[in-house]
């Protein structure tokens, strides 16, 4: 759906609603003649959009003009349920409803679904959003009465998810059962660190606004122990939330939705320690998720690498003993939301050996540093 850069000054912002993770923004915009929705990241690029209704009579065909000018797009007469048109929403009958994963919402009007963009919606690929007021498929919105057994659900299950997780006592009720699977897993806890992700959101400016408060994210450490020569660090929140973007990739959701981040390592820990604040808020900010065999580029200078000098990203293993070192924790066992929670292990890699990973793939990577001897322990290098 083309669009402005910015709102033309014909056009009012009924409703401007940030993400609770800071990283897109739902915006439901209005004139005369149409009303749309549009779901955007942070620095205002317009990731998808759809619209929600008429305000006089359709015509047979798309308005080109408005459409090069990047107004609000008219729906034609044969996708609209009123030809004739609407009136457009009051904005104080509008509200907005993330999913949990925060990469896609619903806006609701007198709390019924009005619209809906999910995260596989995508103007680049040509996918809108779903309207209530859409007739079939349009390139401007697909009818939301198509779908709505599905995503109805998902509204419901989101609006339930952020209530219950503006309660009181929430959070230290997950953390607290974190911690208990830790404890059962690792052994007695050490240090923690209460969310690391407000380090990275403070050098990244994203304290101020409505959004980017979530999701917290704390590190336990677990230190070494008679037969276990090595400490280990884990983060602590990331699992609160689903990550974003995975059932683009997976058939299976609920087996793939929810993480963990931990590295065992004989570093002092506030030094390994400090590579959490970069990757605890990571999947959410950049709406991405996590899976095992992925690897991710360092975002500064390599020197400055938590792990140690010569590395510059770091590759995520489900299954350490892959590579060399003592038999790895079984972390199974914990679950949220229904969910299983997959524990993934930090293994710090050189740029060239991310490289080849994205090139040959995770297997080959992971058989080059076994055949280099390369431990899933972290020590110095």
């Amino acid at each position: 759906m083309p669009v402005l850069r910015r709102t033309p000054q014909e056009t009012r912002v009924l409703i401007s609603d940030t993400s609770p993770y800071g990283s897109r923004v739902l915006e439901v915009e209005s004139d005369h003649i149409a009303t749309a929705a549009y779901l955007r990241r942070s620095d205002g690029h317009t990731v998808a959009a759809a619209w929600i209704a008429n305000h006089q009579d359709a015509s047979p065909h798309p308005d080109l003009a408005r459409l090069n000018a990047g107004l609000v797009p008219a729906m034609p007469t044969g996708h609209t349920k009123h030809p004739k048109g609407r009136p457009a929403p009051d904005p104080r009958s509008l509200k907005v409803v993330w999913f949990e994963e925060g990469d896609g919402a619903a806006v609701l009007e007198d709390g019924q679904p009005i619209c809906v963009i999910p995260g596989w919606s995508d103007m680049d690929r040509g996918l809108p959003g779903y309207s209530r007021e859409a007739l079939g498929q349009s390139p401007f919105a697909f009818a939301l009465d198509d779908e709505i057994e599905d995503l109805g659900p998902r509204i419901l299950q989101a609006q339930a998810f952020w209530d219950w997780r503006s309660g009181a006592g929430a959070w230290e009720g997950f953390q607290q059962s974190v911690l208990g699977h830790l404890l059962a897993r690792l052994g007695p806890g050490g240090y923690y660190w209460h969310d690391v992700g407000r380090q990275w959101r403070s050098r990244a400016g994203g304290e101020s606004g409505a959004g980017g408060e979530q999701p917290v994210v704390g590190v336990s450490e677990r230190p070494a122990l008679d037969d276990r020569s090595y400490r280990v660090l884990s983060t602590v929140g990331m699992s609160c939330q689903r990550m974003p973007t995975v059932e683009l990739y997976e058939d299976n959701v609920a087996e793939h939705a929810r993480i963990e981040l931990a590295v065992a390592t004989t570093l002092p820990s506030q030094r390994a320690g400090s590579i959490f604040p970069w990757l605890a808020q990571y999947p959410w900010r950049a709406i991405t998720s996590f899976a095992p065999g992925d690897n991710v580029k360092w975002y500064h200078e390599a020197k400055t690498f938590p792990l140690g000098s010569g590395w510059e990203g770091v590759l995520l293993l489900d299954d350490p003993g892959r590579l060399q070192g003592p038999a790895a924790p079984d972390m199974s066992g914990f679950s949220f939301g229904g969910d299983p929670v997959q524990w993934l292990w930090l293994v710090p890699i050189t740029e060239a050996e991310r490289q080849f990973g994205k090139d040959e793939g995770p297997d080959a990577l992971i058989e080059r540093l076994a055949r280099k001897g390369r431990s899933w322990i972290v020590g110095e290098s």
